[in-house]
């Protein structure tokens, strides 16, 4: 009995030195960083992909694509891209997200610059790719403020869309509530009703990279500043309602949702 036990013992600790804690040393080594950022870079190329695609698929194929479809296409992307890849890298996709929970004390500052580099290097990726297989200008994939109402109207929407975008993030991202597919459905519910709505007015970017690549590849920054200034003033905004709601950050959960389940680096151990 006394072996059968030892054994079981053995097999134990062997799995748990194989699949817990060789992946967490891989984590842990800096040098290993480049998976989360690849997921980055991965994720928002596929946002991108369909963000951009649609309006250069309309302007390709006239008729084609509703605007009900553009504004939905890429909040079931981003839906999918939280469920597969969630777990790797938190599924950012924004600059101003990595921003907002930098400043939440859920990720690291350190960790900030490379994923705002994957972010707009994922999104000109894709915007290129687009413009080469699509054969129309990228700038047809980007978004502008409506002619009629101009960059200050823009600006304003674009810091409202994202206060209410980043909100579903951070909330999602607290207690019982950071379930994966919580999360999925709320931030991509949220991305669709939020383009229903405000596309008219600024397109509903919500995330300076979005715009960045379309931006880039077409080398037309028309603009561009609101779609920095607006989903940054808007991210820091949700921070400071999220720290009334919900007190601090910095726990275990939210930084877990923020920074991936590999490793999480805790603000605040003592906080769930």
């Amino acid at each position: 009995m006394s072996g059968r036990v030892e054994r079981t013992e053995q097999e134990i600790l062997r799995w748990f030195q194989r699949d817990i804690e060789g992946p967490m040393a891989d984590f842990r080594d800096p040098s290993q960083e480049w998976r989360r950022l690849v997921s980055e870079l991965y994720g928002t190329f596929l946002l991108v992909l369909v963000a951009a695609g649609a309006g250069m698929m309309g302007q390709a194929f006239p008729g084609t694509i509703s605007r009900a479809a553009a504004v939905v296409a890429p909040a079931l992307m981003v839906m999918g891209v939280i469920l597969f890849m969630g777990k790797v890298s938190g599924a950012h996709l924004n600059p101003a997200v990595s921003i907002a929970f930098a400043l939440r004390r859920d990720f690291p500052w350190r960790r900030v610059p490379g994923y705002i580099v994957a972010q707009l290097a994922g999104a000109t990726l894709a915007a290129l790719f687009l413009q080469w297989v699509v054969g129309v200008s990228a700038t047809y994939g980007s978004n502008h403020p409506a002619e009629s109402y101009g960059a200050g109207p823009a600006f304003v929407m674009e810091a409202v869309l994202t206060l209410g975008l980043v909100s579903v993030i951070l909330g999602t991202a607290s207690g019982a509530q950071n379930i994966g597919i919580f999360g999925a459905l709320g931030v991509g519910g949220y991305i669709a009703l939020a383009g229903l709505w405000g596309s008219p007015i600024s397109g509903a970017s919500m995330n300076p990279a979005r715009t960045f690549g379309p931006d880039l590849a077409s080398l037309t920054f028309t603009d561009y500043w609101v779609y920095v200034a607006g989903p940054l003033v808007g991210a820091m905004i949700a921070v400071g309602i999220a720290y009334v709601l919900r007190g601090r950050g910095g726990g275990e959960s939210g930084s877990t949702a923020a920074q991936g389940a590999l490793f999480t680096e805790t603000g605040s151990p003592d906080q769930t």
